[in-house]
This record gives structure tokens, C-alpha cells and sequence, in this order.
């Protein structure tokens, strides 16, 4: 009997189930230094959701401007990842994680020339500087980690990993709150005063000016784990084991023939989407149908990162149990209910339901990540490179949530452009991840 191919919750010698292990001893320290960089990249994009309102202040942009912060940061996913998967292929995983977390610290080092020439473009490259180096790092440490042990259970260890992204995105979004907002916020009369007086553009640049000490300390802490990491041995892993001229077998044009891999890339685009999108204008939401302040907003974006950290390891957990895809699309069918009460039913009761989707979606990116990796060979790497480049959907959905705000004069409406994501990746869960797939590889 061919055991892998059987369901791991069948599977049984002598009438015991087999047990998979999550990781070996022997990978447990470059185990967990890739997966503290899943925390270090949440912060830079959860610190995204704050700037985006205080650029809105600092900058007196629009709203679809101001999303513009999304498309320069997920532009540099974009039109890095392939040359992540490149480089990594050629010199491997280590020298990838190292090169972007040198290209992450120039970008947050940015912020301050940035800051003080005063120059909304000029942070927009700084952005972009810091994708780039986050490029490199989703590139190499997803696959690494979903390579890193028994294949069976590389949903489990990569939302075990993944599980520490949420923690940095709610340490992002503290720090924007409490650092970044300053907690004033003029009427139009004190407007017109501060205009007058030609105090209105000093303030405007304070305000500018308080987003530098963040990304500071942010570049530093990601500048000396760069240093850690490449004096600590790595393990090889798959596509690793082989010679080169075997890994040069893999060919771009074959990742084409796997249905369940194209379709992973595309549930990935919504995914992020959705994501990026209904968190870049939370704080907006709660402001526009609760009237709250933006530092109560800020914590309130707290709030539902934190539930969207306890749904990354509850899912960790409940994989145990409930195959990987089928709660991933019981999950999208969950949202897609929970943000039509938050467009039909603004206020309170809206803002509560937008709330929770954070915890169904946050199983969402490592499983669609693993799923879309089954059965890829030696094109893994380019494989994880095209998931990654699919985080363009960020780039993409939200200035268009803004357009579509600005156009209805609700940013409940908005809300409808990450409804129909969710339901595509409800049908990838529950259908498209296996299309074309060899049963041994599921």
C-alpha cells in the first residue's frame, strides 16, 4: 500500500495512524530565524494601514492617493519576486533571506531623508525599497519552510510560522498608533486659524517628521538578524539535494500544466486583495459610521490583527483534524456573509463583522502558499516566486476600494470589492486547489 497516498487522518500500520512530525531537531534554530522574519515583515505592512491615514493629514491627499502607498509597497513584491527566485535558485535560500533584509533595512532608512525633504514620491520609493527587500523574503522563507520537513505537514508548519506574521502586524500597527499618530485632529475653523497665523505647513511637517524614529528602530533590528542569519548554517531542502544541472531540469513553461498552481496564484492576487484593502481603510470605516477618533480606530485595527493572530494558530491546530482546503473555503464562505452585513448594515454591527473577517481570512496566504506547492518539483522556487508576485492584488484592490469610496461616497460599498475575493477563494478551497492534482501529492 502506497501510504502518501492515502489521507493522513486514515493512514495506519498495525491499526495505528501514522504520526507526521512538524520538524526535525536538527532544523530547529534556522527554523526559527526564518520564522521570526515572518514577524518582522508583518510590521512594515500593517504600519502601511496608519500611514496611509496620516499621509491623508500630512499630505492632504485623497483617498485614492493615498492608497497609492499600497500599490508602491506591493509594486516592489511585484517586480522583485521573480528575480528573488533567481537568485535563490542559483546560490540558494540563505543568500535570498540575507539580500532582502540588507534591501529592508536601506528601504525603513529612507524615511529619513524621506521625512525631511517633505516628499510624498520620495516615500513612495522608500516603500518600494522596503518591498522589495520583503520580495526576497516571502520568496525564500515560504517555500523554505513548507520544504522543511515531512510533506504532510507543510500546511501545519507553514501556518505555524506564518502564525508570527499577525504578531508583527499587530506590533506595526501599535507602533504606528501610538508613535506615528500624534492624536490631533483639527477642526476646519482651527484650520483656517493655523492658515492664517502661518503656522499650518509647520504643523503639516511634524507630522511628516514623526513617522522617522519607527522605521529607524525597524531597520537597525532588521539589519543586525541579517548578520545572525549569515553566520548560522542552513539545512539543505528540496531542490537544495540535487546537483545543479538537476535543478536546471525544472522549466518555467511546466508550472502551466498544474491547474491547481495557476489557480493558486490567482486565489493568492484576491487574497491579498481582500486583505490589504479592507485593512488599509479600517480605520477609515470605523470612523466614518462610529465617529471614533483615529487613535481609538488605530486600536481598533489592533484589535481585529489580534483576532487575525489567534485564527493563524487556532488554524494551525484545526488542521489536525479538518483538511487544510475545506476549512480555508468553509472560512471564505464565513467572510463573504460577514462583510455583506458590514456593507448593508454600517455602524456598530458593520464594524464588528469587518472585525472578524480578520480571523477567517488569516489562514488564507500559508494555505493557498502550500496548497499551490504540491507536486512542483525543482520548479518550487520559481513556483513560490509567482505566489509571491501574486501579492500585487494589494497594488491593485486597494486604490481601486478608494476609487470606488470616492465614486459612492461610501466606504461601505468599497467593501463589496473584497466580498467577490472572498468567493473565489472559497471556490479554489473547496474545488480549484485540486484540479490536475496527482492524489500522491495532496
Amino acid at each position: 500500500m502506497n501510504l502518501s497516498a492515502l489521507p493522513e487522518a486514515n493512514r495506519a500500520i498495525d491499526g495505528h495512524p501514522v504520526r507526521h512530525k512538524l520538524l526535525a531537531p536538527e532544523n530547529l534554530v534556522p527554523f526559527a530565524l526564518v520564522t521570526a522574519l515572518f514577524f518582522l515583515w508583518g510590521i512594515p505592512n500593517n504600519l502601511n494601514d496608519v500611514l496611509i491615514r496620516q499621509f491623508m493629514k500630512s499630505f492632504e491627499i485623497t483617498r485614492f492617493k493615498a492608497g497609492l502607498v499600497q500599490s508602491a509597497f506591493y509594486m516592489g513584491y511585484f517586480l522583485l519576486s521573480m528575480p528573488a527566485a533567481l537568485v535563490m535558485r542559483r546560490f540558494g535560500y540563505k543568500t535570498g533571506l540575507v539580500t532582502g533584509l540588507f534591501l529592508f533595512a536601506c528601504g525603513t532608512w529612507l524615511f529619513w531623508p524621506a521625512a525631511i525633504v517633505g516628499q510624498y514620491g520620495f516615500f513612495l520609493l522608500a516603500l518600494f525599497v522596503i518591498a522589495s527587500g520583503l520580495a526576497f523574503l516571502e520568496t525564500g522563507a515560504n517555500p523554505f519552510i513548507s520544504q522543511l520537513g515531512d510533506p504532510d505537514t507543510s500546511e501545519r508548519r507553514l501556518n505555524f510560522a506564518q502564525a508570527f506574521n499577525p504578531i508583527g502586524a499587530i506590533s506595526g500597527a501599535l507602533i504606528g498608533t501610538i508613535f506615528i499618530f500624534s492624536g490631533v485632529e483639527l477642526k476646519p475653523a482651527q484650520v483656517a486659524d493655523m492658515k492664517i497665523a502661518g503656522t499650518w505647513q509647520p504643523y503639516l511637517h511634524h507630522e511628516t517628521m514623526r513617522v522617522i524614529t519607527p522605521y529607524l528602530v525597524l531597520g537597525s533590528l532588521v539589519f543586525l538578524w541579517a548578520l545572525l542569519i549569515l553566520r548560522t548554517r542552513f539545512p539543505k531542502v528540496v531542490g537544495e539535494t540535487t546537483s545543479h544541472a538537476a535543478t536546471e531540469h525544472g522549466r518555467f513553461r511546466d508550472l502551466f500544466r498544474h491547474p491547481h498552481f495557476v489557480l493558486a496564484v490567482v486565489a493568492q492576487f484576491f487574497y491579498v486583495g481582500a486583505q490589504v484593502g479592507t485593512w488599509s481603510y479600517f480605520i477609515q470605516y470605523v470612523q466614518d459610521y462610529t465617529h471614533q477618533p483615529e487613535k481609538v480606530a488605530g486600536y481598533f485595527l489592533s484589535g481585529t490583527l489580534v483576532a487575525f493572530g489567534v485564527g493563524r494558530f487556532s488554524a494551525t491546530w484545526f488542521m489536525q483534524y479538518i483538511r487544510p482546503n475545506v476549512l480555508m473555503g468553509t472560512y471564505s464562505v464565513i467572510n463573504v456573509l460577514l462583510v455583506a452585513v458590514g456593507v448593508l448594515l454600517p455602524g456598530w454591527i458593520g464594524l464588528w463583522a469587518i472585525f472578524l473577517t480578520s480571523f477567517f481570512m488569516s489562514l488564507m496566504f500559508p494555505t493557498i502558499f502550500a496548497l499551490g506547492l504540491k507536486g512542483l518539483g525543482p520548479n518550487t522556487k520559481i513556483g513560490g516566486s509567482l505566489i509571491v508576485m501574486a501579492i500585487i492584488g494589494g497594488a491593485v484592490f486597494t486604490p481601486a476600494m478608494g476609487l470606488v469610496s470616492e465614486a459612492t461616497h461610501s466606504m461601505a460599498t468599497a467593501m463589496l470589492v473584497p466580498l467577490a475575493c472572498y468567493a473565489f477563494i472559497a471556490y479554489y478551497g473547496f474545488a480549484g486547489c485540486r484540479i490536475g492534482l496527482p492524489r500522491q501529492a495532496g
